[in-house]
């Protein structure tokens, strides 16, 4: 009998569907011991995966070590972030890395909105000042008719991209893959700098994207304008956007996510009054919360009955070769 390790203690429930997926195929399903809540070191990841042919993860990392010393055969991510996982290392295994696109894009595309408005209608303040006896009524800039600009046009960029349509926004994207979406102009990173209002992050964090937001292209965004990172934090350079926000060059940020997670409570992106935060929630709705689960425990078990589910495979180099 298989066993799938679940390391994220919030989906450690034996009466959830995703659970009775996995059991009714003829997997043991094992979740961590709930006081190993730091699993960043290799050793003790290994300790809670010992015999485990399959992880349902989190952000835990998953280095070239763990991959060579486990059993693993499967990395299933909740979620569609794969940035704590060496995929390289995971194809040189032999180990399928999979993730859950398609079912939290709303989530996320609802919170990117939530971040927006609450930076261009500098909602958090106007509260503070309201029940602090405060009835100050500066105007601020209209989002109908500006341009949002989208870095990255995968399921969550589309998704978001359909909804600020509905604003009356102009909408612009830069997606490597190039495939287009009806209202959007695909446009180069130079065009996005320079043509962007807002900015949404929409896109994987790799090489290629880490700190992508830094000095030198805050400097070519438009005086006034914003930033909203529903991505990951480290597509964000902060001490660059920490300066970029007190000298006035940009409106506004939106954070999700953050370099280091959970932040310090002395970072000073968190002393700025016109940042608006959350502790990297965005694909945490209710209805996310139940279909992640379930489509991490289907991509095993198709994997495990001979099927192949192609659209959440992050290393399809590996099916030649792969078997369970």
């Amino acid at each position: 009998m298989p066993t799938v390790c679940v390391t994220a203690p919030h989906y450690h429930q034996p009466k959830h569907d995703y659970y009775n997926i996995l059991t009714g195929a003829g997997f043991e399903v094992r979740f961590i011991d709930p006081k190993q809540h730091d699993l960043s070191d290799a050793d003790t990841l290994l300790a809670q995966l010992d015999g485990a042919e399959v992880t349902m993860c989190s952000m835990e990392p998953y280095t070239p070590e763990v991959m060579s010393r486990s059993n693993l055969r499967v990395i299933c991510r909740f979620g569609v972030g794969f940035d704590a996982i060496d995929v390289s290392g995971a194809t040189a295994e032999n180990i399928v890395v999979c993730r859950t696109t398609g079912v939290l894009q709303h989530s996320v595309a609802e919170q990117t909105l939530a971040l927006l408005f609450g930076v261009m209608r500098d909602v958090v303040r106007r509260d503070r000042a309201v029940r602090e006896g405060k009835w100050s009524q500066p105007p601020l800039p209209r989002l109908h008719g500006k341009t949002i600009g989208l870095l990255g046009l995968g399921s969550t960029g589309r998704c978001v991209a359909a909804k600020v349509l509905g604003l009356g926004m102009k909408v612009i994207a830069y997606s490597p893959s190039g495939r287009p979406y009806p209202g959007v102009e695909m446009v180069s990173l130079e065009r996005l700098w320079r043509d962007s209002d807002v900015l949404s992050i929409h896109a994987p964090l790799i090489p290629e994207t880490r700190h992508i937001v830094n000095a030198e292209t805050l400097a070519k965004m438009k005086p006034g304008s914003v930033l909203i990172n529903t991505g990951r934090g480290g597509h964000v350079d902060e001490v660059a956007l920490v300066e970029a926000l007190k000298s006035g060059h940009l409106l506004g940020a939106g954070l999700d996510v953050f370099q280091e997670e959970p932040t310090p409570v002395d970072n000073p992106l968190l002393n700025l009054d016109n940042v608006v935060t959350a502790p990297h929630i965005a694909g945490g709705d209710h209805e996310a919360l139940y279909d992640i689960p379930v489509l991490a425990a289907q991509n095993i078990v198709d994997l495990y009955e001979g099927r192949w589910p192609a659209e959440n495979i992050v290393n399809p180099e590996v099916r030649p070769t792969w078997k369970w």
